[in-house]
């Protein structure tokens, strides 16, 4: 009889802990990864996706992928702790999904652009301001060093003072003045650089009520490899998440980087 009378014990204390493990699984942070393209299309789009569900399964939150642009309807974006415009291209959203973004970001919603991201959108303006910049051109691709001009940020602080690294290096226009800038790329390190001294390439700010970073790198598929580059990506994601680095490890059996 005391037998049955622990096991019932124990058979109730695992049923009300079962309800609270579910609860606590449900508050973990979910990212959108959006990679829809309605021009040129890059072919690291697959390998980015699955390197990008891994660094959410590493680092304690959830990411659900898309290039389903209904999935920017409100009531469904402020399930996430913020969206990343994975080497997005064109015109991918429309009036109605625009209006639901800038909601999103109104309400205290995190947005991270990479690459292509700044190829997005041109016919609108707010999205502009908050990813940063637009992209007018690029060279061929080639190593050029990085210039790190403030690691005192999660994203920076695992680099050197230059980053010495092969990519596509874009030129941009419609520079946004009040974002605070990471990384600049040195113009006499490569060819094609349009942009002279004050040539940025990674940045971050807090935008209308939300938050935002950007990082030009990640046009190849060898970078969705590259630890380096993944630490770097995360550290922004960390931002627009509203994640601490101790916040992020909680509950991890392991590290990724």
């Amino acid at each position: 009889m005391k037998k049955l009378f622990v096991g019932m014990i124990c058979t109730t204390a695992l049923l009300m802990l079962y309800p609270m493990t579910r609860l606590m699984a449900a508050a973990r942070p979910r990212l959108l990864v959006f990679s829809k393209t309605m021009g040129f299309r890059h072919d690291c789009i697959p390998v980015a996706k699955v390197a990008m569900i891994q660094l959410g399964q590493e680092n304690g939150f959830d990411v659900d992928t898309t290039e389903d642009a209904a999935a920017f309807e409100y009531k469904n974006l402020k399930k996430y702790a913020a969206v990343l415009f994975l080497n997005t291209t064109g015109n991918v959203l429309d009036d109605k999904q625009q209006a639901a973004m800038e909601k999103y970001i109104h309400k205290g919603g995190g947005f991270m652009g990479i690459h292509a991201a700044t190829d997005t959108e041109y016919d609108w303006p707010w999205y502009n301001k908050l990813v940063g910049a637009w992209f007018t051109s690029h060279p061929k691709q080639q190593t050029a060093t990085l210039n790190v001009v403030d690691k005192n940020n999660d994203a920076t602080r695992h680099l050197g003072d230059t980053w010495s690294r092969w990519d596509e290096w874009y030129n941009f226009k419609d520079l946004n003045p009040d974002v605070h800038v990471l990384i600049k790329i040195d113009e006499h390190s490569y060819e094609g650089g349009k942009n002279g001294d004050n040539h940025p390439m990674a940045w971050y700010h807090d935008f209308e009520g939300g938050r935002a970073f950007y990082t030009e790198l990640g046009h190849t598929k060898e970078s969705y490899s590259d630890k380096t580059y993944m630490r770097h990506v995360l550290g922004g994601l960390r931002y627009v998440m509203g994640l601490k680095a101790a916040d992020a490890d909680a509950g991890k059996s392991g590290t990724y980087y």
